[in-house]
């Protein structure tokens, strides 16, 4: 069985969308996007510095056209037939696209929004985001709360990342759980499912109202809890207060696990959730979209576990 997942923020890198923009038809449709929102999606994918595609603002819908983009160049979602679909924390957008709750419009839409009522609620404190390399994952959390830190992300594979307060993170660099090897600042810009966030969370919601999903055409499962949502009303509920609360990807790939996952694809700018998986999920085949040169060795692990 395939699942096709979609990453988060932190996976983009300078000039990434390049060579996806060289496929028929691409350049068009991502500046037919770009209109759509109000953002240059070419010009950021292609021109911009890491310290630019670092915003919020920016990052949060460049990742969304990146993964809806990968994915149409595999073909339509019928044909790629996966069992499940999920996204990892903005990637859920992506998802909500894969599984027909939301057309591409409305997902850029709605992610747009999203990054700028994020960045918004970033701007208030100075916050951030680390990743924790090894470690027990119960006592890294007990650890992480005794300095007034959020597990932000349970990511599984033994990774949590925290979030706080740049005082708060300096503080675990100088005081990591037992067992922590390394703290590993990411390329966010604020302390993202925390707290923090929860200015962004009325705005989202608001712009969540203004449309009309679909129920899933294939299971879809939140970061939440790790449950399929069957409800595209649902779905987007979950999207919204998602925001300020924590990813549970470790629940997510339990499901994966639970479905009967044979291989994952993850599409562009994918690495970070086949890197989990590997180590998560022995056995199972992945395959991570970053240029189209990967586009034939993904279309021969569709056909082969599709529908499986």
């Amino acid at each position: 069985m395939l699942v096709l997942v979609a990453p988060g923020q932190g996976a983009q890198t300078p000039g990434f969308l390049t060579p996806w923009l060289e496929l028929p038809g691409a350049a068009d449709r991502v500046a037919a996007w770009s209109d759509a929102i109000g953002l240059d999606l070419v010009h950021y994918g292609t021109q911009a510095d890491a310290d630019a595609i670092r915003d919020t603002a920016v990052a949060q819908p460049l990742l969304v056209a990146a993964g809806l983009l990968s994915a149409a160049a595999l073909g339509d979602i019928s044909e790629i037939a996966p069992g499940a679909v999920a996204g990892h924390s903005v990637g859920e957008i992506t998802a909500a696209a894969f599984a027909g709750v939301l057309d591409d419009t409305s997902a850029l839409g709605l992610v747009r929004k999203r990054g700028l009522a994020m960045a918004d609620a970033a701007a208030v404190t100075e916050t951030g985001m680390a990743a924790l390399l090894g470690g027990d994952p119960e006592t890294s959390v007990a650890h992480l709360e005794k300095l007034g830190l959020t597990p932000a992300n349970i990511n599984g594979a033994g990774q949590i990342v925290a979030a706080g307060t740049l005082e708060q993170l300096a503080a675990l660099n100088d005081d990591k759980p037992e067992g922590v090897r390394k703290v590993v600042a990411l390329k966010v810009a604020g302390a993202f499912h925390t707290h923090h966030m929860a200015p962004a969370v009325e705005t989202l919601a608001k712009a969540a109202g203004q449309l009309s999903p679909a129920d899933p055409k294939v299971p879809y499962v939140s970061n939440k809890d790790g449950r399929t949502v069957s409800s595209g009303a649902e779905v987007l509920e979950r999207l919204v207060g998602q925001v300020a609360n924590p990813v549970r990807w470790d629940l997510c790939m339990e499901t994966f696990k639970e479905l009967g996952v044979t291989a994952i694809v993850e599409v562009c700018p994918g690495g970070t959730l086949t890197g989990l998986a590997k180590r998560a999920l022995p056995g199972v085949r992945n395959l991570a979209l970053k240029t189209p040169d990967d586009l034939d060795a993904a279309r021969e692990l569709i056909a082969e576990h599709a529908g499986a």
